[in-house]
């Protein structure tokens, strides 16, 4: 399958994103003006300390968090003016997103658990659909076994393949090899850059390693709730200050 062609609509647009929740200590001010353009079809990594705010960001760019304030955009498509069911289905039918823990439902097989968003989305073939995504990630010798009888790295795979089963316009990875060995997570990250260059979907990836930020198209630097730097892949910033 052929990439997408770029557009000259930004994928993601953050535009002075703050959120604030409340905890017993007082309110906690977690996103502090972030603000953020991707274009459609760029891969771009996010990269900062613990508690800087990378996976709420992540959360508000998917719609899964409500900003305080701000405008969250995504594919043209201001969030706010959407309500829960309508911002569901976008989701459903717009974006993909993995996690670090693999978030499988443990009562259903591997085809199962791929074929869940193309049934909420009316997919007339969707367990023959979900089959064809098992294999682009090479597991489909293990499409009717639990999640509790596949390893780690088998898990990430079924992940992977359900995010880009409805094919997504953008995937969003919180630190998909958090919880995978070395090697394990260097074969799934290949599967992620090739799956997203073949469809042509942007890329969203939170990561700790500094290695693998570098082989998107640029690195953000996250710091207080903020975007504080950019840098390209060479490592040259283009970007300094909020």
């Amino acid at each position: 399958m052929q990439g997408r062609p770029r557009s000259d609509v930004p994928m993601i647009l953050l535009e002075d994103v703050h959120l604030t929740l409340a905890s017993a200590a007082g309110a906690v001010n977690v996103l502090r003006g972030a603000s953020l353009a991707v274009a459609a079809g760029e891969t771009v990594s996010l990269v900062g300390p613990s508690g800087s705010g990378k996976s709420t960001l992540m959360m508000v760019t998917s719609g899964l968090e409500r900003p305080s304030r701000g405008r969250v955009a995504v594919a043209g498509t201001d969030l706010s003016a959407l309500d829960e069911d309508a911002l569901a289905r976008f989701r459903r039918d717009t974006i993909g997103i993995v996690f670090q823990s693999f978030h499988l439902i443990p009562t259903m097989s591997a085809l199962e658990n791929v074929a869940i968003p193309l049934e909420l989305a009316g997919h007339a073939d969707a367990f023959a659909a979900a089959g064809a995504q098992l294999a682009a990630v090479g597991l489909e010798a293990r499409a009717l076994h639990y999640p509790g009888q596949l390893s780690g790295g088998e898990q990430q795979r079924v992940a992977l393949a359900r995010a880009f089963a409805a094919g997504p316009r953008l995937l969003l990875a919180d630190e998909p090899t958090g919880n995978l060995d070395t090697a394990t997570g260097r074969h799934v990250i290949e599967l992620m850059f090739a799956l997203s260059a073949a469809r042509g979907t942007t890329l969203l990836l939170i990561t700790h390693d500094r290695e693998l930020a570098r082989r998107c198209d640029r690195v953000l630097h996250m710091a207080d709730g903020c975007i504080v730097e950019s840098e390209d892949a060479a490592g040259v910033a283009v970007l300094s200050g909020r």
